[in-house]
């Protein structure tokens, strides 16, 4: 007897059951409803993008990060320029040829698609494709799933939820105020209290500038975006490693240690880049972003902060980031303003912004503080049961009229023990239980129960759609 194996999932994935999934779609509409609200439209790509379009835009690392779909049929004939049959043999073998090939050229023999790594180079793609059809401002969400060949640990996974929000072709600034005031409502609804961090990388270019060190802004940003995590001390050696002389890192203290008010540090920023034109530029933009969120009313907390440095060679503009304040976890939304997405597949010049909200850390961090509304949770509001199938038919009836209604009903299948029925109803935490019995027929009535308290009432139809629909 064949034994049999038992059935998984590939690592760095996950089911979701009915708990997992009314959490997640908690999310999800909650985030569709707020872009909505502003007027952003939704777009799907496929899971499946061509590798042209994918390889070459996440560097060296995220290209060995993609999952590339063998090319259907017999993928192997791709390979048939690296076989030969040797003397004596009676089929080919994969020869010198193949052991010293790249894996970029294999690659392209066997596989002409990869699953998509994020939603932003689809996007540029979709801009790209669509630009006749498209008003711009176009204005674009996108809830979809990616993939990434990563090594699965704690809070990493191979596939997972992106939550985008970005607008393109405008450079007003108006664009980043619409973006705080959407993280401010959708955190409202959700109850979580956050802090949004506000950078601009034309500042952190004008800091690079002004220490003397304007070819060394990657290294800079890199090394003071590990602020947080590793202290002044180890940022300071880190820059050292990465060719910083001892003057351009003495120079650099007074701003990593910058503290105040948001006007107090914008006001130190213009003594120190004063002579930087790129760097008061990005002061002004940062400046009209706070004067914008007054007009607008804005309450989050937004706070000018000179090591968020997320982006390093993606991010020309404004750059965001969302961190949960009851809660000890990263990022839970991040983005910021580029001035060329499309510019990778020739259409140049389309700057654009956005935000990406994680739906998984969203999840823990509601999770963690017992935020979910108990209504979200509860599935089934009304579940039917019976003591014979008379009653199950008149159970029936009364389960469409309150369907009708939009009320969540079930009606048990069969009209087995009372035990059994009852324990359906424990098990799938439903509030309320109709009994009929006979009795309860010859009145035109059902026995109403509410689980909690165990209270039974005997009501009538139009008693019981009073109750629940409103």
């Amino acid at each position: 007897m064949a034994q049999i194996t038992k059935p998984s999932i590939p690592k760095g994935t996950r089911d979701f059951g009915p708990l997992q999934m009314a959490r997640r779609n908690y999310i999800f509409d909650t985030i569709r409803s707020v872009f909505r609200l502003y007027g952003f439209e939704q777009i799907e790509t496929p899971a499946m993008e061509n590798l042209s379009t994918l390889m070459g835009k996440y560097g060296e690392e995220g290209d060995k990060l993609l999952f590339k779909v063998l090319n259907s049929g017999d993928w192997r004939t791709g390979l048939a320029s690296y076989s030969s049959v040797a003397e004596g043999a009676t089929s080919p073998t994969l020869g010198e040829e193949f052991a010293n090939a790249s894996i970029g050229a294999l690659t392209n023999k066997i596989s002409e698609k990869g699953l998509r790594y994020d939603l932003t180079v689809p996007f540029a793609r979709f801009v790209t494709q669509y630009r006749n059809d498209i008003s711009f401002p176009f204005k674009r969400f996108q809830i979809q799933p990616v993939w990434r060949a990563d090594r699965p640990q704690k809070g990493r996974y191979r596939e997972f939820y992106q939550c985008d929000v970005d607008v393109v072709g405008t450079d007003s600034l108006v664009s980043e105020l619409e973006l705080i005031q959407i993280v401010e409502e959708v955190y409202r609804r959700l109850g979580i209290r956050v802090c949004l961090k506000l950078n601009n990388r034309k500042i952190l270019s004008g800091i690079a500038e002004v220490v003397g060190a304007a070819d060394k802004i990657v290294d800079i940003t890199v090394a003071i975006d590990k602020l947080d995590k590793i202290g002044l001390d180890k940022v300071n050696e880190e820059l050292r490693e990465r060719g910083l002389s001892d003057e351009a890192i003495a120079k650099l203290q007074p701003i990593l240690n910058m503290s105040g008010s948001n006007a107090e540090k914008l006001a130190t920023l213009r003594n120190v880049l004063a002579d930087s034109e790129v760097g008061m530029k990005g002061i002004e933009e940062t400046e009209t972003i706070f004067s914008l969120c007054e007009a607008a009313g804005v309450t989050l907390n937004v706070e000018l902060d000179l090591t968020l440095a997320r982006g390093l060679n993606y991010y020309t503009g404004a750059i965001f980031e969302v961190k949960a304040l009851d809660v000890q976890m990263g990022s839970i939304t991040g983005g910021g303003r580029y001035d060329n997405l499309t510019g990778i597949f020739g259409m140049p010049g389309v700057s654009g912004v956005g935000i990406s909200f994680g739906a998984d850390r969203i999840y823990d961090v509601l999770t963690e503080l017992n935020l979910y509304p108990q209504e979200v949770l509860e599935q089934t509001q009304l579940l039917f049961v019976t003591f014979g199938q008379d009653e199950l038919r008149y159970a029936l009836r009364w389960a469409k009229a309150l369907r009708d209604k939009g009320l969540r009903v079930e009606v048990y299948p069969e009209p087995t023990k009372m035990k059994k029925q009852m324990g359906y109803a424990d098990a799938k935490q439903v509030p309320y239980v109709a009994i009929v019995g006979g009795d309860e027929m010859a009145q035109g009535k059902v026995m109403l129960k509410n689980m909690a308290s165990g209270e039974q009432t005997l009501v009538t139809l139009e008693a019981l759609q009073a109750q629940f629909v409103h």
